[in-house]
Order: C-alpha cells, then sequence, then structure tokens
C-alpha cells in the first residue's frame, strides 16, 4: 500500500490546511458516510503526530500517513489523493 499525492493536492493541504514543512497529515478511518471500499465509513483527514505509521510518504516536506490501525480500510489498495476542482475539495481513489 502507498499514498500518492497529486501536485494539486500538495497545494490544497498548504492553502486549506495551513500545512507547512515539517507537519505530518494523517489519513484515517472514521465513521460515518461511505466510501467505494466501506459503507458507513469515510475517509478522514487531519494533521496529527503518528503513533504507530504504517505507511507514509513525504512531499514539500510536509509527511502524509496511514496508522497501522487504519490499514484495514484500504484493503490492499494504494490511495491517491487529488482535488475535485469544481467542490475545491480533496478527492481520492483507491486502486
Amino acid at each position: 500500500m502507498k499514498i500518492h499525492i497529486s501536485d494539486e493536492a500538495k497545494k490544497w493541504f498548504q492553502d486549506e490546511m495551513d500545512a507547512e514543512p515539517g507537519d505530518m497529515v494523517r489519513f484515517y478511518a472514521r465513521y460515518g458516510g461511505s466510501s467505494p471500499l466501506h459503507e458507513g465509513f469515510s475517509l478522514g483527514v487531519m494533521i496529527d503526530q503518528p503513533m504507530e505509521a504504517a505507511v507514509e510518504t513525504k512531499e514539500n516536506d510536509i509527511t502524509f500517513f496511514i496508522e497501522e490501525k487504519d490499514v484495514w480500510y484500504f484493503s490492499g489498495h494504494d490511495l491517491y489523493v487529488g482535488v475535485d476542482e469544481t467542490k475545491n475539495e480533496l478527492s481520492y481513489r483507491y486502486e
């Protein structure tokens, strides 16, 4: 499993979440909503510090990670993070 962050998403994190070099951004499974992978769960995102990072990638000196306890949510898929330009919000693809 890998995390892929598009150039547009990198800029979105800096502009919308005020992510700066040295910050760490966590993707996690949250109860509520739905996703193509799990009904009743959706993907959350927050600036956080890892406890047990299972997967991480660094882009523009910002670390993006998924905790070991949330690996189940991705069911062996890579996470692709982009931006929906019409809504100016993150978009996710699982492959």
